[in-house]
């Protein structure tokens, strides 16, 4: 059987499709455990993301363990938009610093 077969596949299949914006990252918006997943919420808050869905990888092990493999991004966080993976926390922050991360979000959250 495949890797993208497996239930946590389909799983994070349908976390990553059934949201526009989907961040993994290690703890929560209010509460991030990592310098990094801190800075990809600010940056997101920033740009304007007001229907971000955050998964914690830190309490879903199986999803830490399957999303590199999944999107073929070994760190975390890993941001999608509208299903596709866009990154980590340096290429969130880039995208916002040239403001083409709020016009990804606005052309999200219309959606």
């Amino acid at each position: 059987m495949s890797v993208q077969g497996t239930p946590i596949q389909s799983r994070i299949r349908s976390e990553v499709t059934g949201h526009p914006i989907v961040l993994f990252m290690k703890g929560t918006p209010q509460f991030p455990m990592c310098g990094f997943s801190s800075r990809a919420v600010q940056a997101l808050k920033a740009a304007g993301a007001s229907q971000l869905h955050t998964v914690n990888v830190l309490e879903e092990p199986e999803i830490r363990a399957n999303l590199p493999r999944y999107s073929d991004w070994p760190t975390f966080p890993q941001l999608f938009i509208h299903g596709e993976l866009i990154g980590g926390c340096d290429i969130t922050c880039e995208l916002a610093e040239s403001g083409e991360l709020a016009r990804m979000i606005s052309e999200a959250q219309k959606a």
